[in-house]
């Protein structure tokens, strides 16, 4: 049995992520920003920690948190959108909000954990998104995220240099049924995170730092 830890598992594809390694025996540990998410990890057996990844603050102490651990596995999935486009540059607030919690926390998160990580040879996964890939700008909107995920695919593939026993890798769930993705995306959580846990699961030494979509398709970072 392995450590996975799941960082921004409240909800949605987080909250799968741990569901379905703790079903699998895993020994889960998971980030919730409220007690409500808290009670949802500790039902499903988890070890749960408080968390809000979008408050620097807060997970400045995560190394601290997590002294100790040895992870196979950490997940940071963790992201907001903030709609908008190019003709409409987005709030301060907005601005601020998509990118602590999507570029900057994870920043944050990676040289704290990222060390957990290699000390098992393990995986640092990130979740982000197709929108940002640079290739794709046919369309702005959302313009921060879009921005917000290009730096993340980013700083996964700088990173990676720094970290050479452990695995780093961007993820793209694809279209979700989540509070950001609607009821009428393509994808339930559930299908997602197991195309994600399969590509976790079959990365080879060619991938790190790398950028592929949950069905295996490899994509360009930049």
């Amino acid at each position: 049995m392995g450590t996975v830890l799941v960082i921004g598992a409240s909800r949605g594809i987080g909250l799968e992520f741990a569901r379905q390694y703790a079903e699998a025996g895993e020994r889960v540990i998971a980030t919730a920003r409220d007690d409500a998410g808290l009670e949802r990890l500790r039902a499903l057996g988890a070890e749960a920690r408080r968390l809000d990844v979008a408050d620097p603050a807060s997970i400045s102490g995560l190394a601290w948190a997590l002294d100790g651990e040895k992870l196979d596995l950490a997940m940071y999935v963790a992201g907001v959108i903030a709609r908008g486009d190019a003709l409409s540059p987005p709030t301060r607030e907005d601005f601020d909000r998509t990118m602590h919690t999507n570029v900057l926390g994870a920043m944050q998160a990676i040289p704290q954990v990222a060390p957990l990580v290699e000390e098992a040879g393990g995986v640092f996964g990130f979740v982000s998104s197709t929108l940002g890939r640079i290739a794709d700008a046919s369309s702005s909107d959302p313009w921060t995220y879009r921005v917000s995920k290009a730096a993340l695919n980013m700083a996964v593939a700088s990173a990676q240099a720094d970290y050479p026993r452990a695995t780093l890798v961007a993820l793209s769930p694809g279209w979700v049924q989540t509070d950001m993705g609607g009821e009428g995306a393509a994808l339930t959580a559930e299908a997602s995170v197991t195309g994600m846990r399969d590509v976790l699961a079959r990365l080879t030494p060619a991938d790190r730092g790398g950028f592929i979509l949950h069905d295996g398709t490899r994509y360009p970072t930049w």
